[in-house]
């Protein structure tokens, strides 16, 4: 393999290397652009933004906060997880990876979501892919996918299965499995929060209190994580964050519940808003479905005040057949 293929692919912070401190001036100034992540983040970007230009062309429109959420929050907000001092220093301080781990699993998914891409993709691809979108919508791999229970279990199993387990220590170790961690935390997360949040179409549309409930049931699972990651004297990953030596920054006891710390925390103020606002759309759902029932019944009203005015009121106004005899005058002996 030829080192200029070589000099594109993710690097990560190893013991040995030369490690500048995060102090001071350095939150803001440490960034290393990863270019085939770059390169993928555009694309979506791209994609996402000519959708927007093909629909405003042909003279519809598209909420500007969608393109934002998308754009600017969703792809923005994994840009700077991977580029910005949290993707420099990912593996060499176990908070920032958290902070990193919660932008890409919560945080940036939410807005992903928000921006609606499914309902942008209906709108404006030609007819055969619109119909193979469709499709995989309806198909039965979309509702495994996408079954709020099964999702709800992988969003509480994986932080546990990842910290819990050697796996963490491997995805530092070895780069490849590090970068499936972030794409696996990604993909996680908008498969969590797509069919809860219900801003496009599902294949599986739960109640309202049933994706309410599913949202609560994290939050203890988060806590508890945290918690227990705060309380540890044990040091996760402990030869691998030993190994750099650091006389600068948290201590690694400090560092580690810092990161439980942050995982309670995001997690829990995360999944509250999604709970508010779920809510929020429920009570406007409510409210559009009873002014819908109430212009039903005006127009149910209104059909029946003409049909008085015209002398007829409906079907069970009719009078019988009339008898003969029943209005005669009795005939004079």
């Amino acid at each position: 393999m030829s080192a200029g293929f070589l000099s594109v692919l993710p690097l990560h912070a190893k013991p040995g290397d030369d490690i500048v401190p995060l102090e001071g001036i350095r939150y803001l100034t440490a960034w290393d652009v990863e270019p085939l992540v770059a390169v993928s983040l555009l694309l979506v970007g791209g994609l996402y933004l000519r959708g927007v230009l093909t629909l405003r062309r042909r003279g519809d429109k598209w909420p500007v906060m969608r393109t934002i959420s998308f754009v600017g929050l969703g792809v923005g907000g994994i840009a700077v997880a991977r580029f910005s001092f949290l993707g420099v220093y990912d593996t060499v301080l176990f908070h920032t990876h958290m902070i990193q781990h919660m932008i890409l699993n919560m945080i940036a998914p939410v807005f992903l979501v928000f921006g609606a891409p499914v309902t942008l993709a209906l709108r404006t691809l030609p007819k055969r892919p619109r119909g193979w979108l469709l499709k995989f919508l309806h198909s039965w791999v979309a509702k495994v996918m996408l079954f709020p229970p099964l999702t709800t279990g992988l969003m509480i199993a994986s932080p546990f299965i990842l910290y819990m387990t050697g796996f963490y220590e491997l995805t530092l170790e070895v780069d490849f499995w590090h970068d499936f961690l972030h794409i696996y935390l990604v993909t996680v997360g908008v498969l969590f929060f797509f069919p809860l949040l219900g801003v496009d179409p599902v294949p599986i549309k739960m109640p309202y209190p049933i994706r309410i409930l599913l949202f609560m049931l994290t939050m203890p699972f988060h806590a508890f994580l945290g918690v227990t990651i705060m309380g540890s004297t044990q040091l996760i990953a402990e030869d691998w964050y030993l190994a750099f030596d650091r006389a600068w920054g948290l201590s690694p006891l400090e560092d580690q519940s810092w990161a439980g710390g942050l995982i309670w925390a995001t997690g829990d103020i995360t999944m509250f808003a999604a709970m508010i606002t779920i809510f929020i759309q429920w009570v406007r759902d409510s409210q559009r479905e009873a002014r819908r029932v109430d212009r039903a019944l005006d127009r149910e009203e209104a059909r029946q005040a003409r049909q008085r005015n015209l002398g007829y009121d409906g079907p069970q106004s009719h009078p019988g057949p009339m008898v003969a005899g029943d209005n005669a005058k009795e005939e004079p002996q």
